[in-house]
This record gives structure tokens, sequence and C-alpha cells, in this order.
């Protein structure tokens, strides 16, 4: 690069001499006083959880620096910063590679715990082995509960059945023999299709009788065709079904000799065949003279 030369006319100066200066000038000199030098922005600014830049360079508005400076300020502690962290990365890893060196001297300590973790797997596995042989027991015993409580139930639908066959003999003793009387335990609703002057039973007694005798009928195959009891009420069983059907016969019978007057009657006597899945008792009766 070149260097200025010095001006040829060089006046001598005089320690003495001093320049008076006007209020103007006085004036401007206070004006190219330099500014006093910003104080270091605080390392706590940049830390703080919601940070913005922007929001933050905004509020050095008011700060005595140019852009240029706050530039080169933030890079220098940019790079501060980044020396500080690799110092801390090199410190740590210093201490990571010593440790090796450390933990010298502490294979027993480290058998004694291997040990003691070897016993509680064992007494884990212990304790899990009790818990499937509880298990085990308590299936069992829920197993052995259901079929208990099966047995309850059956035994209580063998009373049930009991009682109703024997509540069916009595009604068909009294109901079977002659006319609908007041001797009856249950008030009947008469039908006004009986015929006047019938000596069978009502066809509103057949049907509740019908209806009694069908769910004895299914109570007994929920308890089972083949269990003992059951095998022991067939009999009875087959008895009220067949005096059911020869009151039927009669009412039937009645009801055919009546002619027209007899068809609504006979109808639902027909129904209650069905009800007993007796139709082909119910074609023998009515071919029969």
């Amino acid at each position: 690069m070149s260097t200025l030369a010095p001006s040829s006319t060089n006046r001598p100066v005089s320690s003495r001499s001093f320049a008076l200066v006007s209020s103007s000038s006085s004036s401007d000199g206070e004006d190219d006083v330099p500014l006093p030098f910003p104080t270091a922005l605080p390392r706590s600014d940049f830390l703080a959880p919601n940070f913005d830049p922007a929001e933050y360079l905004s509020s050095l508005a008011n700060r005595h620096q140019t852009l240029e400076d706050l530039r080169s300020d933030l890079r220098e502690r940019s790079a501060a910063i980044s020396t500080e962290l690799l110092e801390l990365v090199n410190s740590n890893y210093t201490s990571f590679l010593s440790l090796g060196d450390e933990l010298k001297g502490g294979e027993e300590k480290v058998e004694d715990v291997r040990v003691a973790l070897l016993g509680f797997r064992r007494a884990v596995e212990e304790i899990k082995g009790r818990v499937r042989e509880r298990e085990t027991e308590v299936a069992d015993l829920n197993k052995d509960l259901t079929g208990v409580r099966g047995e309850i139930e059956t035994g209580r639908k063998m009373l049930e059945l009991d009682e109703r066959i024997s509540a069916l003999e009595g009604r068909l003793a009294i109901g079977s023999v002659g006319p609908d009387s007041d001797d009856s335990d249950e008030d009947e609703e008469e039908d006004d299709d009986e015929l006047e002057g019938a000596v069978g039973s009502s066809s509103a007694k057949l049907t509740q009788l019908a209806n009694e005798y069908v769910t004895i009928d299914e109570l007994a195959d929920e308890i089972g065709r083949e269990t003992p009891f059951v095998r022991k009420t067939e009999e009875r069983l087959i008895r009220c079904r067949n005096t059911i059907l020869l009151d039927l016969g009669n009412a039937l019978k009645e009801a055919k000799q009546a002619g027209i007057k007899g068809q609504p009657k006979l109808l639902k006597l027909m129904g209650i065949y069905s009800l007993l899945d007796a139709q082909a008792e119910a074609v023998k009766t009515l071919k029969s003279k």
C-alpha cells in the first residue's frame, strides 16, 4: 500500500498556543463526544424458556451500539459458548475414560450383587410356581362349585317337576270325571262357545290342563329324560296325558254331534290337540262313530 506523504508546508506549532473556541464550535464539540461503551449482554437473557430473537433485538433499541458491534459481540459470545461446550465435553470424556481405572477392585462387590440377583430370581420363580399351583387349585374349586350349583339347580327342577305333576294329577281327578263345577280350585272363565247340556270338560279348562302338561314335559326335557327321577315320573306323565286326551275325545265327540253349533268349540279342541302334538288322536276320534 502506498503511504500518504506528509504535507510540505509544515508550520511550527507552539506548545503554548491554543485556539479560542466560539459557542457554536463548543456545541459541535459536545455532539462529537464519544458515547459510553455498552455493557455486555447478560447471559441470563438467552436462557429464558420463551426466548424470542426478534423480540429480544427489538428490546435493544435504546442500546448505544451499532449493529455491526452487536453482531461482533454476538459472534464472540457464540464462539465462547462453543469453546466452553467443547471443554465440558473433553472434561467429561476424560472422566469417562478414567472411570475404568476408578472401578478397579470392585469385582467382589459385583459378584455379591450378582449372587443377590440370582437369589432374588429364584425367589421370584418360586413365588410364580406357587401362584400357578394356587391358580390351578382355584380353577378346580370353581369347576366343582359350578358342578354343585348345577346339581342344586337340577334338584330344584326335580322338586318343581314333582309338585307340578302332583298338582296336575289333582286337577285331572277333579275335572275329568264330570262337568265343570264349583269344586275346582281355580275360577274358570265361562266360554261363550260351550254347548248347553254338555257333560264334558270345557275347552278353557282343557286348554289350561294341556298348557300345564306341556310345561311339565319341557321341564322334564331340561332335567334330562335319562335321569332316574324323570324315568320314574314317565308313567305319571303318560297317565296325565292319556287322561287329558280322554277328556278331549269326549268333548270333541259332543262338539261333533252338535253340528254347526259345535263348530267353534271343535276348532278350539283341535288347537288343544295340536298343542299336545296329538293330531292323529283327533283324527281317530273324528272318524269314530
